[in-house]
């Protein structure tokens, strides 16, 4: 882990640090870089996925039609009784 002096917008540290719940200013933007890059991430995924929409290479309605699912093998699981039956 690196270590680097910056200053902060204490607003700003405080505003973040009760939305993501931390206590910390290092956890406060440690979590913040964190959710920033998970966030990107599902951006990207979402605009790849929309492209193969477009595509036709992705079929939305097979992906929601529940009645293809396969079992899980566990109890309550979808498709299928599971293990105890």
């Amino acid at each position: 882990m690196s270590r680097t002096v910056i200053d902060l917008d204490d607003e700003a540290l405080a505003a973040a640090a009760k939305e993501l719940g931390t206590t910390t200013k290092r956890d406060t933007i440690n979590t913040a870089l964190r959710e920033v890059t998970a966030r990107y991430r599902r951006l990207r995924a979402l605009g790849e996925a929309r492209e193969l929409v477009a595509e036709g290479a992705l079929d939305v309605d097979v992906l929601l039609n529940k009645s293809k699912y396969r079992s899980t093998g566990e109890p309550g699981g979808a498709g299928g009784a599971g293990a105890d039956a």
